[in-house]
């Protein structure tokens, strides 16, 4: 279905550009191959009609990118707000310079459209400056694989959230069957999940791909980013380090994460980072009651809000079957 839909999404970017809605599309571009598409950010309905591709390796969550293209438009209207101001409080006459047009259109599947929503909550995408089409999706494919990726094949929801328009029919929220592999985790032994995620973190190389294309990392500066932190850019020198990382970034995330899975799938070494993410959501649900992160502007995340009838830190021992 996706690969029928391009031409469609191509005219319908190409008039919103025509009737100046849009100065910008936020986009995926077509490579050598078919699976070689990458997100990008076209300037001209040129470069959409020649460039812009949507097939089943558009797999990208292009709401991510919002954050740092909204802040520049924002900032090029607060210099010119400034610069206005300044120049009122020297001439009272003094012309006023009109504010730069700047709006980005940008496609979202129904899962980027969660992340996209819960970017908004957290005040880091300015909503005017976005214009925002819901496109269909029946899941992507891994490109290495060649077949649908593990988070379309469990995917838990084809309906989309906030979008100005919809291309095609929305979807509903499923029944999904994502938490499955993490029961089979938490079914394990103690030993036997430290073995199986100690083989996984040790694989990783700290690119930071799963932080710079997670749409819940939006810090301006990244405390792993910080010298004087030991662990700044640099490969995991202990096995400590190894899981260090990944686990304060899941904590960072939780109840905010809204498990598009993109950390997983940028990951050079393959590690399943989602399931650190969906075992955190998993007991988000079961211990505050059922939240879905970026499903709706009103709801306040369950680590963002407290109830006498929260859980208790004790519930940790009673859930593992231990004893305070």
């Amino acid at each position: 279905m996706q690969s029928e839909m391009t031409g469609e999404l191509v005219s319908r970017a190409k008039a919103l550009l025509a009737d100046k809605t849009v100065q910008l599309v936020l986009g995926w571009r077509r490579g050598l191959f078919d699976y070689d598409v990458t997100p990008s950010l076209f300037t001209s309905a040129d470069d959409v009609e020649k460039n812009f591709v949507y097939n089943e390796y558009s797999a990208a969550n292009l709401s991510k990118y919002l954050v740092k293209e909204t802040r520049k438009i924002e900032t090029a209207k607060n210099t010119v707000r400034a610069n206005n101001a300044l120049a009122k409080q020297k001439d009272a006459n003094a012309e006023t310079q009109a504010e730069p047009e700047a709006k980005i259109l940008v496609f979202l599947k129904p899962c980027d459209t969660y992340s996209f929503t819960e970017l908004l909550k957290e005040h880091r995408i300015f909503r005017s400056d976005v214009y925002a089409i819901g496109v269909p999706c029946d899941g992507m494919k891994d490109p290495e694989k060649r077949e649908l990726s593990e988070r379309c094949a469990v995917c838990k929801s084809k309906k989309h959230i906030g979008c100005d328009e919809l291309i095609g029919e929305d979807g509903d929220v499923r029944d999904s069957a994502r938490f499955d592999e993490v029961a089979k985790l938490e079914a394990m032994t103690e030993e036997e999940r430290f073995a199986f995620w100690q083989n996984e973190l040790s694989r990783c190389i700290r690119c930071n791909a799963c932080r710079d294309v997670c749409p819940a990392c939006t810090c301006t500066t990244c405390v792993f980013d910080n010298p004087a932190s030991g662990a700044a850019q640099k490969v995991a020198a202990s096995s400590f380090e190894e899981s260090m990382y990944h686990i304060i970034r899941a904590w960072h995330v939780a109840g905010r994460c809204t498990d598009c899975g993109e950390c997983s799938r940028v990951c050079p070494q393959r590690i399943p980072l989602h399931l650190i993410n969906r075992k955190f959501i998993k007991d988000i649900d079961e211990l505050y009651g059922s939240y879905t992160a970026g499903s709706d502007m009103e709801t306040k995340p369950p680590m963002l809000t407290y109830r006498t009838s929260d859980a208790e830190p004790d519930i940790i021992y009673s859930r593992s079957g231990g004893t305070l």
